[in-house]
């Protein structure tokens, strides 16, 4: 019985770990890449007046980052719920 529930503990730990890998990737995509690597090319699009590479580098990693918070907030309450945890 307690191997049952190390296994079930390491299991919602490794998807716990999964689940902020990949934000943490999306972040990282939306603030690294679009803000400094690909700024040129963004540049060339325009939105309100701006240029979709200076927003992204000002504005887009905060919203992009805010945006995170809620995604992480939802799905960790669903994998909470598949393995019991909830409060």
């Amino acid at each position: 019985m307690a191997n049952n529930n190390s296994e079930s503990r390491q299991a919602y730990w490794q998807a716990n770990l999964k689940l902020v890998a990949i934000l943490l990737a999306i972040w990282f995509f939306i603030s690294y890449v679009c803000g400094i690597l690909l700024v040129d090319q963004l540049n060339a699009i325009k939105i309100g007046g701006y240029k979709l590479g200076f927003w992204f580098a000002q504005q887009g990693s905060m919203y992009g980052f805010v945006a995170l918070i809620f995604v992480y907030a939802r799905l960790m309450g669903k994998l909470d719920r598949e393995h019991g945890v909830q409060d």
